[in-house]
């Protein structure tokens, strides 16, 4: 159990039976009353935002959770195989519970965040930039740098983004997992 006060950013704690995130909060002392803390929550399984406030000194249940690299190996259907860098143990994920699943490529390592207590993973997240290249995107012509005109690009892994008209097929470019938006284009030595 935990106080209320002692919630900070990736604090996880047990609400009506459901597992959540803290993403922000606030410590509120207003000219009358009592003080109280107004927190922005994330369900760890829906990925639902809720704002909740709780009074100082609340009890909190909270959960010990743990991150541990993990190596992506092969995917099955909707069910992606990982293995456990620090034991080898082969764990399977569902796709539902990976976020930038989409520019997941054979050997890429993720950070899967399980429930120590329980063992339960609760979900597995890649990093924010990751590298890919591009198999196939319409040519760029000599001079398209003086706009910011995007056009479709399909990379390595099958997912499609939007990059600017000088990207050719073949290129490494950086890619931004939250949102699969071109970050820049990679220098290769």
């Amino acid at each position: 159990m935990i106080k209320s006060q002692d919630i900070k950013k990736g604090t996880c704690i047990r609400l009506d039976g459901k597992l959540y995130f803290c993403i922000d909060f606030l410590h509120v002392k207003p000219g009358k009353g009592n003080t109280i803390m107004r927190t922005t929550l994330k369900d760890v399984v829906t990925g639902r935002v809720l704002e909740k406030r709780f009074n100082i000194g609340e009890a909190l249940e909270d959960v010990r959770v743990e991150r541990r690299p993990y190596q992506y190996s092969y995917a099955e259907g909707d069910e992606f195989h990982f293995l456990n860098q620090e034991t080898w143990d082969d764990v399977v994920i569902a796709k539902d519970l990976i976020t930038g699943v989409a520019f997941m490529k054979e050997g890429d390592v993720v950070e899967v965040v399980s429930d120590a207590s329980t063992e339960t993973i609760l979900y597995a997240e890649m990093p924010v930039k990751t590298q890919l290249k591009i198999v196939y995107t319409e040519p760029g012509l000599k001079g398209d740098t003086a706009t910011n005109t995007l056009k479709p690009a399909k990379l390595e892994t099958g997912a499609e983004i939007r990059v600017p008209l000088f990207i050719n097929e073949g290129e490494v470019v950086e890619v931004d997992t939250r949102d699969g938006s071109y970050v820049n284009r990679v220098k290769q030595a």
